[in-house]
């Protein structure tokens, strides 16, 4: 088998989806070592984005989107999928971080 380039292969999926990837390269890595990675489902991988780009811990970020912080760890851990409006909003946050600064009035 060919070594992939994980570093050619991460830029173009994050390309494609317009948007970085947390765990990517990691994901990748672990793929070609053969490994059992972990399985993210797209709403997670939105949830944790959202909350990384705003740089918010999970409590501030919880506190932000007015959602109880065990709420959005099990969001984080892929237990339960936000609700569609949650989703608009934090693909609105990925796009826009600094509308965070708004959810605080």
């Amino acid at each position: 088998m060919r070594k992939m380039n994980i570093d050619t292969i991460a830029a173009a999926i994050e390309k494609d989806v317009g948007q970085a990837i947390p765990g990517l390269k990691q994901g990748l890595r672990e793929m070609q070592a053969g490994l059992v990675g972990e399985k993210h489902s797209p709403e997670q991988l939105l949830v944790r984005t959202a909350r990384a780009t705003t740089g918010l811990s999970q409590q501030a970020f919880a506190r932000r989107i007015k959602t109880p912080v065990a709420t959005l760890r099990d969001w984080e851990q892929g237990r339960f999928a936000p609700p569609g409006a949650v989703l608009c909003l934090l693909k609105m946050l990925v796009n826009h971080p600094e509308l965070a600064e708004e959810l605080v009035a």
